[in-house]
């Protein structure tokens, strides 16, 4: 139950800040909810540094780049496709962000 309530505040979020780097940040919380897996300990799996995962989760990057998260994927045993294939980034709409740069 508890985790159903967070993963809705999160869609909110998401639907108010409209953010890009915020899918990002979603994705990997909800995922390491999913599989009861820490940041301390995703860091480890994807061989990514946990100041880099602490940076893009608390949007200190807004681009973490595809070589990380292609290594944070491969930690979830999923291929980057399967990362980045989710409901909230498929109907990201750039025409309605104008906060990103061109």
């Amino acid at each position: 139950m508890y985790y159903h309530y967070i993963n809705w505040i999160w869609v909110v979020i998401l639907m108010i800040s409209k953010d890009y780097s915020d899918l990002y940040t979603f994705r990997i919380k909800q995922l390491c909810k999913q599989r009861g897996i820490s940041i301390n300990k995703l860091s480890e799996m994807s061989g990514v540094r946990q100041s880099s995962i602490d940076n893009i989760i608390n949007k200190r990057i807004n681009n973490p780049g595809v070589v990380n998260l292609h290594k944070i994927a491969i930690a979830f045993n999923m291929t980057l496709a399967e990362f980045l294939d989710f409901k909230e980034l498929n109907e990201f709409s750039f025409e309605d962000n104008d906060t990103l740069e061109e």
